[in-house]
C-alpha cells in the first residue's frame, strides 16, 4: 500500500509517553478521577488546555519563529472538516477558489460537494518543476473572468500534496501579493508542516506575512488549515483545525464547528501530550530523522533502477517520474502503465491524473505507511 499519506513512522514516540502516562486517556484507572468532567457537556469552543497546546504545538512546528493565539484556534473533524467550513465562510455557491495543479484530489470534495463552490485550477508544469507563478494565477484567474466565474481565493497545499516540495519565500510572498491586488482570500494548507526532513525547510504563511516590509497585507484575508493527521500520524483521532486571522471567519467557523467538533477525551488526551515540551521536542526531530532516513533509502533505490523523481524535502510522499515507461504521451497510457503497477507489481500508487496533472506519466508514492 503505497497510496496512502499516511504517517506510522513514529508511532514508537507516541506508544512511550502514553505508557509514561497512562492518566492522559481518562480510560484507564489512573485517570478516572478526570473521567466525569470530561464526560459531561463542553463548551463548543473546546477545551482552554486544548487550543493553548495546539497554539504551542503550531509555533514549535514553525521553528518558534511565529506565535499563534489561542483564542484564533477553532477545531473542526479533521482537515476535511476544516477546508469545507472554509469554502462555506468564503465563498458562495457558484463561486470559485483558485488550485495549482497538482492538487489533493480530496478537495473536489472538501470544497465542491456540499458548499457548491467550484475549483479553478493553475497550471503548474515540470518545465520549472511545478512552480507556482505570478503568470499561471494571472493567466486562472483571467479565464475564470471570462467564463464569469467568480474567485474568492486561492488554496494552496504547503508542503504540497502530491509532489513533495515546500513552498519558497518568494513564492509565498508572491501568493500574498496577488491575493491582495486582487481582494480575494488566501487558505494556506499546512497539515504537512511537521514532516519536512531536510532543504529547503518550511515557511509558514503566518511567519511570512509577519515578515512582508515591501508588501501591504490585508490579514483578514489569510487563513491557516492545519491538523495532525500528518504530522503525528492521528488521523483516526480526526483533529482539524482553522487558524485564521480575521474575526468574522473565527466567529463563523467557531459556530459551524458545532457540527463537527473533536471528542473532549481526545481534546484531553493531545492537549496533555502536546503540552509535554521533552515529548514534542524529541518527537519532532524523532519523525524528521525517520522521514530522511525513509526517504533516503527509497530514493535510493530508484535511483538504481533508472527511475526519477521531483526533488522535495517534506510530505509522506514523492513524485515519481515515469514517463519514459509510456507507450506514448497520453493519459490512457498513464492508466495501462497504472494498471500493470497495480495488478502485475501488486504495489498501489496514485496515477498523475488522479491530482488532476495535466502531464501523463508522474505518480505520487508514499514511503511512510509501511
Amino acid at each position: 500500500q503505497m497510496g496512502l499519506a499516511e504517517n506510522q513512522l513514529s508511532f514508537e514516540f507516541v506508544e512511550k509517553w502514553m505508557k509514561n502516562n497512562p492518566q492522559a486517556s481518562i480510560c484507564s484507572v489512573e485517570g478516572i478521577d478526570e473521567f466525569k468532567d470530561i464526560a459531561i457537556f463542553q463548551d463548543y469552543h473546546g477545551l482552554p488546555e486544548f487550543r493553548n497546546a495546539v497554539a504551542n504545538f503550531m509555533g514549535k512546528v514553525r521553528g518558534n519563529r511565529v506565535k499563534f493565539d489561542p483564542d484564533r484556534v477553532v477545531m473542526s473533524g479533521g482537515a476535511t472538516g476544516a477546508h469545507e467550513t472554509m469554502a462555506f465562510c468564503l465563498a458562495d455557491p457558484g463561486e470559485a477558489f483558485l488550485v495549482p495543479v497538482p492538487y489533493y484530489p480530496g478537495f473536489d470534495r472538501d470544497l465542491r460537494w456540499r458548499t457548491g463552490v467550484e475549483i479553478v485550477p493553475v497550471k503548474c508544469e515540470s518545465s520549472n518543476n511545478f512552480k507556482l507563478t505570478r503568470e499561471a494565477l494571472e493567466t486562472a484567474y483571467e479565464e475564470a473572468e471570462k467564463s464569469n466565474i467568480r474567485i474568492k481565493g486561492l488554496l494552496i497545499t504547503n508542503p504540497s500534496n502530491p509532489l513533495g516540495t515546500v513552498y519558497d519565500r518568494q513564492t509565498l510572498e508572491t501568493a500574498v501579493s496577488f491575493i491582495n491586488e486582487k481582494n480575494i482570500h488566501l487558505v494556506c494548507d499546512e497539515i504537512y508542516a511537521a514532516t519536512v526532513f531536510s532543504e529547503p525547510g518550511f515557511i509558514s504563511i503566518s511567519e511570512v506575512i509577519d515578515n512582508m516590509n515591501d508588501v501591504e497585507c490585508d490579514r483578514n484575508l489569510i487563513h491557516v488549515v492545519y491538523s495532525l493527521s500528518k504530522d503525528m500520524g492521528f488521523p483516526g483521532f480526526r483533529v482539524g483545525i482553522i487558524y485564521s486571522y480575521n474575526d468574522a471567519v473565527v466567529a463563523c467557523a467557531r459556530k459551524m464547528s458545532s457540527f463537527g467538533l473533536v471528542s473532549s477525551q481526545t481534546q484531553y488526551l493531545i492537549a496533555s501530550m502536546l503540552l509535554d515540551d521533552v515529548f514534542v521536542d524529541n518527537f519532532l526531530a524523532g519523525s524528521a530523522e525517520k522521514l530522511a532516513v525513509r526517504h533516503r533509502n527509497f530514493t535510493k533505490g530508484l535511483a538504481q533502477v533508472g527511475i526519477g523523481y521531483l526533488k522535495g524535502s517534506g510530505g509522506l510522499f514523492l513524485w515519481m517520474d515515469l514517463r519514459h515507461l509510456l507507450k506514448e504521451k497520453t493519459l490512457e497510457a498513464e492508466m495501462a502503465l497504472w494498471k500493470v503497477v497495480i495488478n502485475q507489481v501488486k504495489v498501489n500508487v496514485s496515477p498523475g491524473s488522479s491530482f488532476h496533472c495535466s502531464e501523463p506519466g508522474w505518480f505520487r508514492v508514499c514511503f511512510a505507511n509501511m
